[in-house]
């Protein structure tokens, strides 16, 4: 009973706390593709936003952008495979699975586009995961099948 307190409390606190830590919010500039580069935990700082692309049409343009930044950066050396990105309100979070979107910069994420076999993004319903079956031609009329 009473750890069943003590947790009740430290769950309380820890809500007022929460509710205490002002939620950023993406900016919904139409058609602009934004960075975001978030303070390392322990730091203090704000979140970022660096305008990366404009005149993006659709969420999935300014992934692929963001996607050639991630990359960009990997081939200069660098380690961090994870990029946040912001596309019209939205959180956007590429990674090597693929992308994932979320409204708030630290609540639930959803997926958005995942890898193909090569390494592309594509929306998850187009890529058909079933084992692929050989296509064998008809033997030649006239010629015995081997």
């Amino acid at each position: 009973m009473r750890t069943l307190v003590l947790t009740a409390a430290l769950a309380a606190s820890a809500a007022v706390l929460a509710a205490c830590t002002p939620e950023v919010k993406a900016p919904a500039e139409n058609g602009v593709c934004y960075a975001v580069v978030k303070p390392a935990p322990g730091e203090k700082g704000e979140v970022r936003f660096n305008r990366l692309a404009d005149n993006q049409p659709q969420m999935e343009a300014c992934a692929a952008r963001l996607e050639e930044m991630r990359l960009r950066f990997l081939r200069m050396g660098g380690s961090q495979t994870e990029v946040i990105g912001s596309y019209q309100g939205l959180y956007l979070f590429i990674d090597r699975a693929g992308v994932w979107q979320s409204q708030k910069l630290d609540g639930p994420r959803f997926f958005a586009l995942a890898r193909t076999g090569d390494g592309r993004l594509a929306v998850p319903g187009a890529i058909d995961r079933s084992p692929v079956e050989a296509v064998v031609a008809p033997p030649m009329p006239g010629k015995a099948a081997n």
